[in-house]
């Protein structure tokens, strides 16, 4: 692709601000469009294990993204610590799954893809990690090399990173009001502040991405999906590896806090935090970790994720309309896919050897 190329990035949470990130070294000039403040809806809210919840559940094409991101991690955080002084805290704590129904299928699945996932005693969680509510649960295993990203942090550096780069122009509570189109040709688009042009237009508007592509007559099956999490402030030592059973689970931030989540709510795009989900919360918080039944949680949250069929994300060109490429529809797993699917992207619209097979998440024959 020539240098001289133009793209609009409609949406700014990781996707969006990744995606900025990996093309603006390879393009004239890179417009990142965010109807809010850039980072502020999924990308904020999740909770940032980098693994999907139960890998040997998803479909090869999310396994395959998610093996990238995950060995790619620590060199992008140490990139934009070195670039911006801001640590994204990628913190590698294991994780362990207890009592699985589907245990052996996700030991074979973990013999199959090589991946480090074993089965261990009981009595050696309870070891390890001594504030767990162990008693209460009869199996465990157990994957080593788990990180999760303190996700507002990845936000705030990868912003940072772009607003040093001359050729990078972000524009926040700028909402995409349609596209500018000619014949099969998307031009653009339009804003409450006017037009923006573009030789390539990419849409990565999470929750939002349906809407949007529906005002040029396409349906795209992504739609929102509630989820409530909260948080907790302990010592910084008080847990040392992320625990996931009866599909909840509770994650350890660097410096003490301690997330747990996350509901999984069908509400259209309402995020409002509900009392129901926060004692629901609270329960699996005090199950999973019995020390803080006398603790009262410091915040709880909503956000919205882009839901997608099998959480298989759309990555590539909008066949039949030039110009229009998608890179949306992550569901559970944004933040962990996040590092292959803008990578893959960026091979995508630069023309370059794509770093794993892209046709299952062509956007042509799905929408």
């Amino acid at each position: 692709m020539a240098k001289q190329q133009r793209v609009v990035i409609v949406g700014g949470g990781v996707i969006g601000l990744l995606t900025a990130f990996n093309l603006a070294a390879q393009v004239e000039h890179v417009v990142l469009l965010d109807r809010s403040g850039v980072g502020q809806e999924s990308s904020w809210a999740g909770g940032g294990i980098v693994s999907p919840l139960y890998p040997w559940r998803y479909n090869l094409a999310v396994t395959a993204l998610a093996h990238w991101s995950q060995d790619f991690y620590p060199h992008l955080a140490q990139r934009l610590l070195a670039e911006t002084g801001l640590d994204p805290e990628v913190h590698t704590t294991g994780l362990y799954w207890l009592d699985l129904e589907d245990e052996a299928q996700a030991l074979a699945w973990a013999k199959r893809e090589g991946r480090p996932l074993s089965s261990v005693d009981i009595s050696d969680v309870e070891r390890a990690v001594p504030v767990l509510g162990a008693g209460d649960y009869s199996r465990a295993i157990y994957m080593a090399g788990v990180a999760n990203v303190r996700n507002p942090r990845l936000v705030k550096s990868l912003r940072a990173a772009l607003q040093a780069m001359p050729n990078v122009t972000i524009e926040e509570h700028c909402k995409v009001e349609g596209f500018i189109q000619k014949g099969e040709k998307i031009l653009g688009v339009k804003t409450a502040q006017g037009e923006r042009l573009a030789d390539h237009v990419v849409l990565a508007a999470g929750a939002w991405s349906g809407e949007l592509l529906s005002s040029l007559g396409l349906e795209l099956p992504v739609e929102p999906v509630k989820g409530q999490m909260i948080m907790y402030k302990c010592a910084p030592d008080f847990l040392s590896s992320m625990v996931l059973a009866k599909g909840r689970y509770a994650i350890p931030r660097r410096d003490g806090h301690i997330l747990i989540g996350s509901t999984l709510e069908h509400e259209g795009f309402d995020k409002t935090p509900t009392q129901s989900a926060l004692e629901s919360l609270k329960a699996s918080a005090v199950e999973l970790i019995p020390a803080l039944a006398g603790a009262e949680p410091v915040a709880h949250w909503a956000g919205l994720r882009p839901g997608s069929p099998e959480g298989i994300p759309y990555i590539g060109r909008v066949a039949g309309v030039e110009g229009l490429w998608l890179n949306c529809g992550h569901y559970r797993n944004g933040l962990v896919l996040a590092p292959a699917s803008c990578h893959l992207f960026a091979d995508l619209l630069l023309g370059r050897e794509p770093i794993i097979d892209p046709r299952p998440y062509a956007p042509e024959g799905r929408i």
